[in-house]
């Protein structure tokens, strides 16, 4: 299943109101939240493991701030987790920040996912 596909789904199974409720709906910081809180672990520990500082980490967190694609793949290492499925929460919140506001963004995503390979080839 594509990217696309997979954020499509996510869209389906979240109502859209409740994604633009707040920052703090956006899939990659919940998810490395959840992580964190899992493995008992301190936001200290994973900022010294990215060599960034605590609040910097806690912005990521929080949906305040964007990570860097380097630290989504040192995030997997650290969690231990699976680097593809952060990477693809990344990115979706990359793509739900551009289309958020516009009214036919369901409709345009879609239009993407039927076409990707044709965005790539040109």
């Amino acid at each position: 299943m594509s990217f696309i596909d997979n954020y499509l789904l996510s869209l389906h199974s979240i109502s859209n109101l409740e994604i633009m409720k707040t920052t703090a709906s956006l899939l990659f910081p919940a998810k490395i939240h959840q992580l964190r809180e899992e493995r008992q672990l301190y936001q200290k520990q994973i900022a010294d493991a990215l060599s960034i500082d605590t609040p910097m980490y806690c912005r990521i967190e929080r949906g305040q701030r964007r990570a860097k694609r380097e630290q989504v793949i040192m995030l997997a290492k650290v969690f231990q987790t699976n680097q593809d499925e952060l990477l693809n929460l990344w990115l979706a919140d990359q793509v739900y920040s551009v289309v958020k506001n516009e009214v036919q963004a369901h409709k345009v995503l879609n239009i993407v996912a039927e076409n990707i390979v044709e965005y790539g080839q040109k």
